[in-house]
């Protein structure tokens, strides 16, 4: 087996042309609906213990809503088209991770719908359920098949065992009997798969070639199971111990490391760089809630910092990623 370099994403399509088609979209443009969905979250959160935001949150999940329609639509566009650029993507060692930015997507977005319709939120919260486990699990199975590629490494691997955190994220208010045990089972598998596969990304990214610059931006996905679990364990458990503090402060400390290295000039923009949406989202809404619980100015202002920077961040890779569509270049091979 080559070991010679990481496979790109873009490896995974094999486009036998060079204009614009519906066969170029990435699955991992999803990412866009879960740092949308987050960011609404994290405003609705703002709006609920500050008193600033809530309209903004409210505005953004319908947005996230609508972005979700329309690339689902596009995605089944190019299944019924392109069915064989699909498998690609979904077979490819590195692309096929990016299939989790859908389920993660689902329960985000369920957990926008559930205050203005609960009927659509929990089939929102269920259908993401059990296509997460069931990725989980098929991401897992091939794994344990053996002669993988030690450089396929890579932070995107973290989705779709992070994708089960989102499970306890979202549905820790679902009213059905049997959540309260789901989510102690998604927050077991997720924390599990986590750990496991966060030793080896680490490994990798140190003893390892370093990423290749479009991969770079995935970087930040380091911080979701930190801050991930940091919302999942105390949605689960109902309290912020100190186990939580910890998962926190070390996701935080994370996110300012990995700044310096993600946030670059020579990195030019791709869809790739919405990987960097929904960890930050997460940090933002778990550092409104770390702050909220422990009362405190200076956590105020980190939350607020954070919030803020999100925010811009998206409004950039909207603005940028609406310019590369209608430039042609989005779609392009």
């Amino acid at each position: 087996m080559n070991t010679a370099h990481t496979p790109s994403i873009a490896a995974a399509q094999s486009v036998s042309t060079s204009s614009t088609s519906i066969r170029n979209l990435p699955i991992n443009l999803f990412g866009s609906v879960m740092g949308l969905a987050g960011l609404s979250l994290a405003w609705r959160l703002s709006g609920q213990y500050y008193g600033v935001g809530a309209l903004l949150g409210e505005a953004i999940g319908a947005l996230a809503g609508l972005v979700f329609v329309l690339l689902a639509l596009g995605y089944l566009g190019k299944w019924l088209k392109h069915p064989d650029a699909v498998r690609a993507e979904f077979n490819h060692p590195v692309a096929s991770n990016f299939f989790g930015t859908v389920t993660i997507a689902l329960l985000l977005l369920s957990a926008v719908a559930t205050p203005h319709s609960q009927g659509l939120g929990q089939a929102l919260w269920i259908i993401g359920s059990v296509m997460t486990v069931a990725l989980a699990g098929l991401v897992v199975s091939r794994l344990l098949a053996g002669q993988q590629d030690p450089l396929n490494a890579v932070p995107a691997w973290l989705i779709p065992g992070v994708a089960s955190l989102d499970i306890a994220v979202t549905g820790a208010h679902m009213p059905m009997a049997w959540t309260a045990e789901f989510n102690l089972f998604a927050l077991a598998v997720g924390a599990v798969l986590a750990l496991v596969f966060y030793t080896r990304i680490f490994s990798r990214l140190v003893h390892q070639a370093a990423l290749a610059k479009g991969m770079v931006p995935s970087l930040m996905i380091l911080i979701a199971p930190f801050e991930v679990g940091f919302l999942a364990y105390t949605n689960v458990f109902g309290e912020i111990d100190r186990f939580a503090s910890v998962l926190f402060y070390f996701g935080l400390f994370l996110f300012v490391v990995l700044s310096f290295k993600v946030f670059r000039r020579d990195v030019p923009f791709a869809p790739a760089w919405w990987a960097i949406s929904f960890p930050i989202a997460a940090l933002s809404n778990a550092a409104l809630k770390y702050a909220h619980a422990q009362d405190s100015t200076v956590l105020m202002v980190i939350a607020a910092l954070i919030l803020l920077f999100l925010t811009l961040a998206l409004t950039v890779l909207s603005v940028k990623t609406l310019a590369s569509l209608f430039s042609g270049k989005l779609l392009a091979n």
